[in-house]
């Protein structure tokens, strides 16, 4: 791959992963602001999961098949875009959702989508795709920090007057906004978040001309997603996609209840983070993906797939410990977000990575939806079902969340699935596409 296309993949993955995060980490505590019900707050975030399922049974055959990979991704960000801007001009359940679920349904297959376009311009994906990654891990940072200072409640700043930059930035960064403002303020996630989508829109006709990939000679299945679906015979493949499942469901809580319980009181259990400081310390993670993402072509090579998958999954275990058990050491709960990255990087990465040497040229893209369907999809949409039930009823006690019981049942299930990996995933040692069973 020729550094001018590097550099373009580089940049679309920067937009791509801006986009998202600008928008998500704050949502959680922005619903309830409205006035929505946790019923209506589920459909809300629901929205990104359904959306995970619906395109692979039909966006991402169009990617593979019937539609060049960059055009796909330019109509998808600009009428995504729009419908993302106007969530920041809305207050009511149903306008909200409805934008919410457009947005969705045409940002959702586009992960794949560039994850396709950056592979079929790669000559060593093992070597390449972590760095081209690295630039989504970029994106989220630079979504987060920037709304460290628009979060700020600048009249108390004002009013306490520092004198000196090292004391004005202090009182700037201890000054987060909050209750009415902060929920005015939040509304600029959504801005940024549409101006972001409608730049990838423009600079996806730069990216390399990625073609429709035609069914293979002799394919009997019109659907891309019914090829990628029959691979599941393989039973390397199945127990993975399981596993898939259960990790989406660990790194899902972890976004349901991070937020707040950085920003809950210490005397109720929590961190106690200022709200504009929630943001930028769930990014110390991507900083540390940026990180892994450099060694993670050495790392597959030194250790293999499923040591290195492994390693991923266990970095959500003994996050959640760490919040289970060191609740009041604060500066050791921040650290613990660097294991963020790494389980990334080591997990959902390889798998996209796995997916590209193991699948059949023309199923691909749907391959990659395949697995979205339960990083994205089935494994938000458990989470999101499942967490705010938990959080509110089984682990609440005299008004307050039980945190350390909490976040027991993400890491059980991660090391649950780390053991499953451990016995029953088998991957041959030669790389090369499976059989779909024509």
């Amino acid at each position: 791959m020729n550094n001018s296309n590097r550099w373009k993949l580089f940049v679309m993955m920067v937009l791509e992963f801006f986009i998202w995060g600008a928008w998500l980490p704050l949502i959680f505590g922005y619903l309830p602001s409205l006035g929505f019900s946790p019923g209506e707050q589920s459909w809300i975030l629901n929205a990104f999961p359904i959306a995970a399922i619906v395109g692979m049974f039909f966006s991402n055959q169009f990617a593979d098949r019937n539609f060049a990979a960059e055009k796909f991704l330019a109509f998808s960000h600009l009428v995504g875009g729009l419908a993302i801007l106007g969530c920041a001009f809305t207050k009511s359940f149903w306008p909200f959702f409805g934008l919410m679920l457009v947005h969705c349904l045409l940002y959702v297959p586009t992960i794949s989508i560039t994850n396709s376009i950056a592979f079929a311009n790669m000559k060593d994906a093992k070597k390449e795709f972590g760095l081209v990654r690295m630039g989504g891990t970029i994106g989220w940072i630079l979504a987060a920090w920037p709304f460290t200072f628009i979060l700020v409640d600048w009249d108390k700043v004002h009013a306490a007057n520092p004198q000196g930059l090292v004391n004005w930035l202090g009182s700037v960064l201890g000054s987060g906004l909050t209750g009415d403002a902060l929920k005015a303020a939040t509304t600029w996630t959504f801005i940024v978040a549409g101006i972001a989508s409608l730049l990838l829109a423009g600079f996806s006709f730069l990216l390399p001309h990625t073609p429709p990939k035609k069914a293979s000679e002799g394919a009997t299945e019109s659907f891309a997603w019914l090829e990628a679906m029959k691979l599941l015979k393989h039973p390397f493949i199945l127990v993975l996609w399981v596993v898939t499942l259960v990790d989406s469901f660990v790194h899902n809580c972890y976004f349901n209840w991070t937020g707040s319980f950085l920003g809950a009181a210490r005397e109720a259990g929590g961190v106690g983070i200022p709200g504009n400081w929630i943001m930028p310390v769930m990014s110390v993670g991507q900083v540390a993906e940026i990180l892994t993402m450099f060694i993670l072509g050495a790392t597959l090579k030194k250790l293999g797939w499923r040591t290195t998958m492994i390693f991923g999954i266990l970095g959500h275990a003994a996050r959640f410990a760490v919040y289970a058990w060191f609740p009041q050491h604060h500066e050791l709960i921040v650290l613990v977000q660097i294991l963020h990255g790494i389980c990334y990087a080591f997990f959902f990465a390889t798998v996209y990575i796995f997916v590209d040497a193991y699948f059949p040229k023309d199923a691909r893209a749907s391959a990659q939806g395949l697995f979205n369907v339960m990083i994205l999809g089935l494994g938000a949409l458990l989470a999101n079902s499942i967490c705010p039930w938990l959080g509110q009823t089984m682990f609440t006690h005299n008004g307050m969340t039980d945190f350390h019981g909490l976040f027991l049942v993400p890491m059980i299930s991660a090391i649950s699935a780390a053991v499953a990996l451990a016995m029953f995933f088998h991957p041959p040692k030669t790389e090369q596409p499976v059989d779909a069973g024509h």
